[in-house]
C-alpha cells in the first residue's frame, strides 16, 4: 500500500493491491474544484494511467459531497479567457479522462453538479450513493453543457433523458439516477467507496489490462463509428489479441484454478 498527498492542491493519492484512488480533497469547499485542483486532478489521472503498478483508479470526495463544480475564482478566470487558456492552464485536453487506457470509476460519496458531473460522466462505471443527489447545473446559472456533457449524456440515457437533465437542472437522487442509467450501482454511503473499490480491485487481479484498454478505446471510437466499421476494427483487434502475451497466458492457467498472472500496460502508449 503506499499513499501521498499533494500539498495544497486539493488531491490525495492512495495505492492499494493495484488500485489507485484519487480523493477531491476540499470538503470545506464541497470539493469545488480552482484551477489549481482541476490541473492536479488531471496530473494524477496521468500518473496513475502510466504506472505499471495501477491496473484500476478509482475517484471519489471527501466529506459530504463529490464535487460540487467550479469554485467562482474558477469560473472567473475562465470568463477572462478563452478555450486556449483551459488547456493550457490545464496542461491537457479537458476530455483527458476519456484517454485513459485503464479503467476509471467514480464513487459518488455525496452531491455532484456542473464540472463535478462531468467528471463523474467520465468514469466508465459509476457507484453513487443512497440520499445523494446529481444535477447538472448549467442552465440555472445561465450557463451550457460544459465539458462535454451534451455530448456524453445523451449516449449514456438517451436524447430525451439528457435533454430533461440539461435543460431542467433538476436535482436528481441515486434510485432515478440508477434508473435512468447514469449511475449503474447505487450503495449506502458508507459502502458506496469500498464497493466501488472493490469492483476496480476485481478488474485488477482478474481482468488483461491489454484487454481493458483496448475495450475502452473500442467502446469511445465506436460510439460514432458506423456497424460495420466497427464490427471489422475489432475482427481486427481480435486476430492482434489471440497472438498477444495475455492470451497466450490465460490459456495457460486454464483449468488451473488460480489467478492469471497478466503482465502491466507499458508506461504509455497504445496496449
Amino acid at each position: 500500500m503506499s499513499s501521498s498527498a499533494e500539498g495544497g492542491t486539493g488531491i490525495r493519492v492512495r495505492t492499494e493491491r493495484g488500485v489507485r484512488t484519487i480523493h477531491f480533497g476540499r470538503p470545506e469547499r464541497r470539493n469545488a474544484m480552482d484551477g489549481v485542483m482541476f490541473a492536479a486532478y488531471y496530473a494524477a489521472l496521468a500518473d496513475a494511467d502510466a504506472d505499471p503498478e495501477v491496473r484500476a483508479i478509482v475517484v471519489t470526495g471527501d466529506g459530504d459531497w463529490f464535487c460540487s463544480g467550479a469554485d467562482a475564482s474558477t469560473l472567473n478566470l475562465l470568463a477572462a479567457g478563452d478555450s486556449a487558456d483551459v488547456v493550457e492552464a490545464l496542461g491537457f485536453p479537458p476530455h483527458h479522462p476519456m484517454t485513459l487506457r485503464k479503467p476509471l470509476i467514480a464513487a459518488l460519496n455525496g452531491g455532484a453538479a456542473g464540472l463535478g458531473l462531468a467528471q463523474a460522466l467520465f468514469a466508465d462505471v459509476r457507484f453513487m450513493a443512497d440520499g445523494a443527489r446529481l444535477s447538472t447545473a448549467f442552465s440555472k446559472l445561465g450557463l451550457i453543457g460544459e465539458y462535454g456533457t451534451a455530448w456524453l449524456l445523451p449516449r449514456l440515457v438517451g436524447v430525451a433523458n439528457a435533454m430533461d437533465l440539461l435543460l431542467s437542472a433538476r436535482k436528481v437522487d441515486a434510485a432515478e439516477a440508477r434508473e435512468l442509467g447514469v449511475v449503474q450501482f447505487v450503495r449506502p454511503k458508507e459502502e458506496v467507496l469500498a464497493a466501488a473499490q472493490d469492483y476496480a480491485r476485481e478488474l485488477a487481479q482478474n481482468c488483461s489490462p491489454r484487454s481493458m484498454a483496448v475495450i475502452k478505446r473500442q467502446v469511445w471510437r465506436g460510439v460514432d463509428t458506423g456497424g460495420p466499421e466497427a464490427v471489422a476494427e475489432s475482427v481486427r483487434l481480435m486476430v492482434e489479441s489471440l497472438s498477444a502475451t495475455d492470451f497466450q497466458t490465460a490459456v495457460q492457467t486454464l483449468g488451473q484454478r488460480t489467478p492469471v498472472e497478466f503482465p502491466p500496460l507499458p508506461p504509455e502508449g497504445e496496449p
